[in-house]
């Protein structure tokens, strides 16, 4: 069992990008695959936003813990510590991954992670240097998808907004061939 501390976009986020991206029919998809081999869409009910991968020895009471008390921690030092709505928006890739950006709703074009995000993400042991929030759409195993080819209906894309309620620690698990993911702790952020 592989554990991370995620956020989950609302339905209404997954079920507009879905709505965009053609579900998981790769021929629907508006960005050019080919030239990429093992493209495979991420499936929606797997899209989340990753605050910190915790590998697949940690313990998820541990985990549980140390977000708990980091959250107490920031309402102690911060009582009005407050996530904004935040939106899918935007899209690049990484090495084999094409990614749809998460952005504090009324600051979608923001040049870095969004503060509250960031601290978020520290709390969860993320490494800040590496930090960038994001929600992992589609993989591929070899080849190179040009950033400067996806095109605008995915570049330009902004979502409905949601709000945070709460820190999810997550465990991925592969039953049968199929990879899932089960929230085992959920760490609420409302005081």
């Amino acid at each position: 069992m592989r554990l991370f501390t995620a956020l989950w976009p609302s339905e209404a986020a997954v079920a507009d990008l879905s709505a965009v991206l053609g579900g998981n029919r790769r021929e629907k998809w508006p960005v050019p695959t080919e030239g990429l081999s093992g493209f495979r869409p991420v499936p929606p009910r797997l899209w989340h936003m990753t605050l910190c991968f915790h590998g697949d020895g940690a313990d998820p009471e541990v985990v549980a813990a140390r977000l708990r008390a980091g959250v107490s921690e920031l309402r102690a030092a911060d009582p009005g510590f407050v996530v904004p709505p935040l939106c899918l928006a935007g899209a690049g890739t990484f090495r084999g991954v094409l990614w749809v950006g998460v952005a504090p709703e009324d600051d979608v074009a923001a040049l870095g992670p969004d503060p509250a995000l960031r601290r978020l993400a520290l709390l969860a042991g993320a490494d800040e240097g590496r930090f960038r929030p994001h929600v992992t759409v589609a993989r591929w195993s070899r080849g190179r998808l040009d950033p400067n080819r996806i095109t605008g209906r995915l570049n330009d894309y902004v979502g409905p907004a949601w709000s945070v309620r709460s820190l999810d620690v997550v465990a991925s698990e592969r039953h049968a061939g199929k990879l899932t993911y089960r929230t085992v702790c959920r760490v609420p952020l409302d005081p």
